[in-house]
Order: structure tokens, then C-alpha cells, then sequence
């Protein structure tokens, strides 16, 4: 029998993988990641990983699979919530979710799950992988979207390696949610109808800006308020020599001051706000509601636009550097000069837009047909060929 070693969180998902991994004959192991319990960076009084821990040891011992709690609360701190803090501070905005997935649960974790002599590490992500053999007689994998369209969650693993995917199993990647769920309650499983865990893989159920104070101290700033007349919206675009001087002019942002708009607010650091945001601005008296459109770490500025379709916050071109540019198919990585059609998304469950990926020498470009909303230093891009992730790269 092969050994397979779960990441058992204490949700319906990985309750029902582990299930069907045992069904298809695989000898089980359900291990719980306990990933934070720096009680400086806690201030909710409610503990969920505690209740998730006993959730996942009860399904366990309905399994009957032996199950353990593994602490990785100082890779995490290291790895993810220090990264955190340092994104946010320079003004970019970090993915935890993705980091996670690559730094602990298919790294850290896969290397715990691979001492104990597994064959495999599985978790219950919406998401299928399968392979085929190349000309050199290798065996290449490739990373499906989730059957589930509404539960996708490939784009979370948009940076793992061939090596990870290599020893990954998705048991649940073929099914739709109401099908997870059914299961579970068949088969008595106490998560059947646990609700989906929010907000960050690791904070619970803390606010991310409540989270962010403890570490970045508040900062009194101005909100400043830009019309959608502003004349950086309506310059005259130039003649270019070169498609790579056109992608560079059409990834610059705006560059603002604070003489572009009228104070309308003030607010407690620039870093707690990120692009496109909408909530927590606590200004009121505007036609539409103000977007963040940019912030100013540096000088402690927030700028902002009024509603949805301000000019503001789209942009038709993203950057990526090569050191944080990742290809999942390594065999079709490109080479300057080089370019490819690839559907592509900013954010988690963002439909796939259609766009170009043209290789430069220090990096990749990514030119969308249409103008994009909030595209925001620090998040993931990552782009498919149908239903299969390629690659991706952080937005610089």
C-alpha cells in the first residue's frame, strides 16, 4: 500500500479527501499543521485552531487513520508572517494563502510528510493535476483547475514546482462542493456541514488591519481625493520605436501629489490600505463611493477616486522581474524576445481575462485586451492555457 500523508485542517475538504483516500486503498495518515500561537499578534479571544485541531482528530478517529498535530509556528512566522509585515511596509500588498502553500504545506510540510515514509502528501484543495511523457521520456505534470468552477482554488498553488507536484495527491479536485459536503454526511463526518473557514490561512478570525497595528505602528495621514479629469488620464499617447517601450509606458502608474486632489479624510497608516479598496475609509459626502487608487508609503498618503469605473484604478499592462517570475511547466518557459496568448488572473476567482505574456530581459510583461481593475504590487499573476496553470509571478 502507498503511504499517503493529508493535511487534515479540520474542514469538510480535507475530511472528505482523506476519506476517499482510504476508500482507494492508500494507507492514511491525517496530520493538523498548527501554524501561529505568537499571542503578541493575537488579539481575538477565540482560538480556532484548537477547535479545528479536535474537528480533524475526531474525523480521524471515524477514519480510523492515525493522526498527529505537527507545530510549525516558527516556519510560519518566518516564512510568512515576517514576509507579511515587510510587504506591507513598503507598500505592496502580500498573498498569504499562496505563500502558504509554498513555503509550509508543500514545502515544510511535504519534507515532515516525507520522514515518515509517505509516497505522497494530499490536501483538499479544488484543484487536479495529471501528466504526460515528453520526448526525453520524462514525465512532466500539470496543474488542472478544480472541476468546481465557484471553488476553484489552482490559482493558490500557482507557485508550486514540478518536484512538488510530483508527490501532491488532490483527492477532491474532481468534485463540486454540494458532492463534498453529501459525502461527509454519509459517512458521519462531523465537518459535514462545518462552514468554510474565512480570512487569512492563519489568523482566524482577526481583521487584517487589527492584525497589521500590532507590528506597523499607526501613522496620522491625509486622504486625498483625485477627479477622473486629472490630466495623467488624458495624455496623448506616444509614438513607440519598440513594442517593449510600449509595454514599459502602459505598466507606469500615475504618479501622484498630493496638489492632484483635495484632503477629504485622514487615516491611521498608509500601509493598512491596499488598491481597490473600498472599505475603511470612513469618508463620507461623496457622490459614489472613494476607491483607494494609491498609496504613498513614504509620505503617508492615501489617494483616492470616486466609484467603480474611475480612470484611476486600471491599468492595460503588468510587470513581473525574473526572481519573482515561476513556471509551473518548465518546459514552456520563455525566452527573450519571446511572447505567447495565455488567459490570466490578479486575484483569486477572478474570471480569466484574456492577454500576452512578451519575455524582456529583466522580466515578463503581461498585456491584458482590456484594462484591468486594482492591479496591486506584491499579489500573485498567474496564467493558464484552458484549464491549465503555467505559471506565475508576483505584480512588481
Amino acid at each position: 500500500m502507498e503511504k499517503v500523508v493529508i493535511g487534515l485542517s479540520g474542514g469538510v475538504d480535507s475530511s472528505v479527501a482523506a476519506y476517499l483516500l482510504k476508500e482507494q486503498g492508500y494507507e492514511v495518515i491525517g496530520l493538523f499543521m498548527k501554524n501561529w500561537h505568537d499571542d503578541s499578534v493575537t488579539i481575538s479571544e477565540e482560538c480556532p485552531w484548537l477547535e479545528d485541531s479536535n474537528d480533524a482528530l475526531i474525523v480521524a478517529e471515524k477514519l480510523g487513520i492515525p493522526f498527529q498535530t505537527v507545530d510549525l509556528s516558527v516556519e510560519y512566522k518566518e516564512r510568512i508572517v515576517d514576509y507579511m509585515f515587510d510587504e506591507y511596509e513598503k507598500g505592496r500588498t502580500p498573498n498569504p494563502d499562496v505563500l502558504c502553500n509554498r513555503e509550509i504545506k508543500f514545502d515544510v510540510f511535504m519534507k515532515i510528510a516525507m520522514q515518515l515514509g509517505a509516497d505522497y502528501v494530499a490536501t483538499g484543495h479544488y484543484c487536479r493535476k495529471d501528466s504526460f511523457i515528453n520526448e526525453k521520456g520524462e514525465e512532466t505534470f500539470r496543474l488542472l483547475s478544480g472541476k468546481d468552477g465557484n471553488k476553484d482554488q489552482s490559482y493558490f498553488l500557482c507557485q508550486l514546482s514540478q518536484e512538488q507536484l510530483s508527490k501532491t495527491l488532490f483527492p477532491i479536485g474532481e468534485l463540486i462542493k454540494p458532492e463534498v459536503r453529501k459525502i461527509a454526511a454519509e459517512n458521519d463526518l462531523i465537518t459535514a456541514d462545518k462552514k468554510d473557514s474565512q480570512g487569512l490561512c492563519f489568523i482566524g478570525k482577526v481583521r487584517l488591519p487589527d492584525f497589521l497595528q500590532q507590528k506597523l505602528r499607526p501613522k496620522k495621514g491625509v486622504i486625498v481625493e483625485v477627479p477622473e479629469g486629472l490630466g495623467v488620464y488624458n495624455e496623448k499617447i506616444p509614438d513607440f520605436d519598440t513594442k517593449e517601450e510600449e509595454l514599459l509606458y502602459f505598466s507606469k502608474k500615475p504618479v501622484y501629489s498630493i496638489e492632484d486632489g483635495k484632503t477629504v479624510g485622514q487615516h491611521q497608516g498608509a500601509h493598512y490600505f491596499t488598491k481597490g479598496q473600498r472599505k475603511g475609509l470612513d469618508v463620507g459626502g461623496t457622490k459614489e463611493p472613494l476607491y483607494v487608487i494609491e498609496t504613498d508609503v513614504d509620505e503617508n498618503i492615501i489617494y483616492t477616486g470616486q466609484g467603480k469605473s474611475h480612470p484611476g484604478l486600471y491599468r492595460k499592462t503588468l510587470f513581473v522581474s525574473n526572481d519573482e517570475l515561476h513556471w509551473i511547466r518548465t518546459d514552456l518557459t520563455m525566452k527573450e524576445g519571446e511572447s505567447m496568448n495565455i488567459m490570466a488572473r490578479i486575484r483569486y476567482r477572478q474570471p480569466l481575462q484574456k492577454a500576452i505574456l512578451y519575455k524582456v530581459a529583466d522580466g515578463l510583461y503581461v498585456d491584458f485586451e482590456e484594462k484591468q481593475s486594482a492591479i496591486t504590487e506584491g499579489q500573485f499573476v498567474a496564467w493558464y492555457n484552458d484549464d491549465e496553470l503555467l505559471g506565475s509571478g508576483v505584480i512588481s
